[in-house]
């Protein structure tokens, strides 16, 4: 099968069900099932509520959803534009090597095209050796020289009382 045959739709509120599988399923893949606190009401409130967090692109192979890529705009100041940061993006296994990842990447250049964004970023796992290499014959380069922080949990709390 051809990326061709792969059908790249924006997801609605009734795909909740289908966006949560495939959040388990990529969570399952990536060995941190143990961190999803993804719930069908929660996915509904920040994806399809007053004002969405993300947006996300469902990619089927006849009816069947394949994979699919969560993504969300970002702002680069050296640029004066936005841009887009790819959050997920997950082909199921029995789908890969069919270029459903190239497509959902292809579909994901296009909107920035469309939207007049500047760049395209995401994050891979270092151990993940069979997605950095597909992202490098696309062409993308790995910004080795910036280290990526977060605050979460307990820690995000205690910074915001203090701030607060």
């Amino acid at each position: 099968m051809s990326s061709a045959a792969v059908r790249i739709v924006a997801a609605s509120e009734h795909d909740v069900p289908i966006i949560l599988e495939m959040i388990r399923a990529l969570a399952d893949y990536e060995k941190l099932a143990h961190e999803v606190e993804a719930s069908e009401e929660r996915l509904r409130a920040t994806l399809f509520g007053k004002q969405p967090a993300a947006e996300v692109s469902l990619a089927y192979v006849g009816d069947v959803c394949a994979g699919f890529a969560v993504y969300f705009p970002t702002y680069s100041t050296f640029l004066a534009r936005p841009g887009m940061y790819l959050e997920d993006l997950y082909v199921k296994p029995e789908h890969r090597g069919h270029g459903i990842g190239f497509a959902l990447l292809r579909h994901l250049a296009g909107l920035c095209r469309e939207r007049g964004y500047g760049r395209l970023e995401w994050s891979v796992l270092n151990w993940n050796e069979p997605s950095i290499q597909f992202y490098k014959r696309l062409g993308a380069v790995p910004l080795d020289e910036w280290t990526r922080y977060r605050l979460a949990g307990d820690s995000l709390r205690a910074l915001g009382e203090e701030m607060g």
